[in-house]
């Protein structure tokens, strides 16, 4: 693809989402969605199942050539000032799975980084960190290292769930040893990863999980050992 038709398409993208969101816009589900998140970020007031009908559209419409015009498409939609617009340009992006390459990590950190809210940097995690560390455990598993230890707790917190539904094929090790260096800070969105991806692993390994827990579990908040013990107690093991 040339640079002008790059140059092209992905303006043309971008206002196809605005008018397709101002179609849809609803004033009302607007405000309210805007007080749930605790967001200043203006929305359009659109349900997932509408926005998700729009972004198949444009999926199909604006198909990236490479992963460069992929990252420009992303960047150019995450930009638009509306929280839809963000969604938009994430749904973009796990839309095209074949460039969730390691390279892309430090993209990724970055969105988290600047999404800086809980809905953005879990579907950060889960679409577009998580399959690409499950594809590419050797290569990823270091900047997840790294990113245990970031000045930015969203950072940190994609680091805890990097691994969700990963299954059989969860490191162990460093589940473990990110929930021990974190297990000490007192945000809420970091206690409640910490048990989220604990309870997620328990469906696998539920007895690796109750061990972790009876020797490890008092280093716990009280938020973070509750909830990786949701599984475990319905078996009758905690």
């Amino acid at each position: 693809m040339t640079a002008a038709r790059q140059q092209a398409t992905v303006p043309e993208l971008a206002a196809f989402v605005q008018r397709e969101f101002q179609r849809l816009a609803d004033s009302g589900k607007a405000s309210r969605m805007q007080a749930y998140m605790k967001t200043e970020m203006p929305f359009y007031g659109i349900n997932q199942p509408e926005r998700i009908r729009v972004s198949h559209r444009f999926k199909d419409a604006f198909p990236p050539a490479n992963a460069a015009e992929w990252r420009v498409a992303i960047r150019t939609l995450w930009r638009l000032p509306h929280r839809e617009e963000k969604y938009a340009a994430l749904d973009y992006a796990a839309m095209f799975p074949e460039f969730l390459q390691p390279a892309g990590m430090g993209f990724f950190g970055q969105l988290a980084r600047e999404g800086a809210w809980w809905d953005l940097v879990d579907f950060v995690t889960t679409r577009l960190v998580s399959p690409t560390l499950l594809r590419h455990r050797d290569v990823v598993r270091p900047v997840i290292d790294r990113w245990i230890g970031d000045d930015s707790l969203w950072v940190r917190r994609a680091a805890l769930l990097s691994q969700l539904k990963h299954k059989e094929r969860t490191d162990e090790r460093q589940l473990f040893e990110h929930t021990l260096l974190c297990c000490g800070e007192t945000d809420f969105f970091i206690r409640k990863a910490i048990g989220w991806a604990l309870r997620d692993y328990s469906s696998t390994a539920p007895q690796a999980v109750l061990t972790f827990l009876e020797q490890h579990g008092a280093g716990l908040s009280r938020l973070s050992h509750r909830e990786a013990g949701r599984r475990l107690v319905k078996q009758g093991l905690l």
